[in-house]
């Protein structure tokens, strides 16, 4: 399997390192998780620099492609240069987007039915555009995912983990992450929350 995250300028450490490492557990088993940018090093709002593994070409050959948020967002969705380069398509794709990653799904055309969960900051912005926001941190419709809230990046691994992975393989992934002692709680409740949502891993 290969996995994107994708991951701009300015972008947010909990989102795009959360799922990568997460998913990364996975490399046993042969996927690739891959942090892929327009650009050779992206930074962080904090300072943190980072190379990227790909570039965004990868992302359009992916098994499951995860947009990460940021502080610029809606500066790289105005910015034709980097959308041109994303050609992401859900009828063979996982497609996710966490907080404000739902601007480029949008840009993209790829929330049809015009919901998509997102953070307080980018809610405003999305409503501006006809996107209704539930109070929620995770939603799916079809083979699309769009999440809310820097920790709710755990959702998005973790549905990816159920629909290429299998549920076995997801318990085991989540409980190694999870705070010890706590860990049957804290897989029940990431599945409670995605497991509702998922369907069989893609063919």
């Amino acid at each position: 399997m290969d996995i994107a995250i994708v991951t701009l300028d300015c972008f947010n450490e909990l989102d795009s390192m959360i799922a990568a490492g997460i998913l990364g557990r996975m490399s046993p088993q042969g996927w690739n998780v891959r942090i892929c940018s327009p650009t050779p090093v992206i930074q962080s709002r904090s300072g943190t620099r980072v190379e990227r593994q790909e570039d965004l070409s990868y992302a359009n050959r992916a098994d499951a492609v995860l947009i990460g948020s940021g502080w610029r967002t809606r500066d790289w969705v105005a910015d034709d240069a980097i959308m041109s380069q994303l050609r992401l398509d859900p009828s063979r794709q996982l497609i996710g987007s966490q907080c404000s990653g739902a601007l480029v799904l949008h840009r993209l055309g790829l929330l049809p039915d015009g919901v998509a969960c997102t953070d307080g900051m980018t809610r405003p912005m999305l409503e501006q555009l006809g996107i209704r926001v539930p109070s929620a941190a995770f939603r799916v419709s079809g083979n699309i995912a769009t999440a809310g809230g820097c920790l709710s990046s755990q959702y998005l691994a973790a549905w990816v983990l159920l629909r290429l992975a299998g549920e076995a393989k997801t318990r085991e992934i989540l409980s190694y992450i999870a705070p010890v002692g706590e860990e049957d709680a804290f897989v029940q409740r990431a599945l409670s929350i995605v497991a509702p949502a998922s369907e069989p891993a893609l063919r």
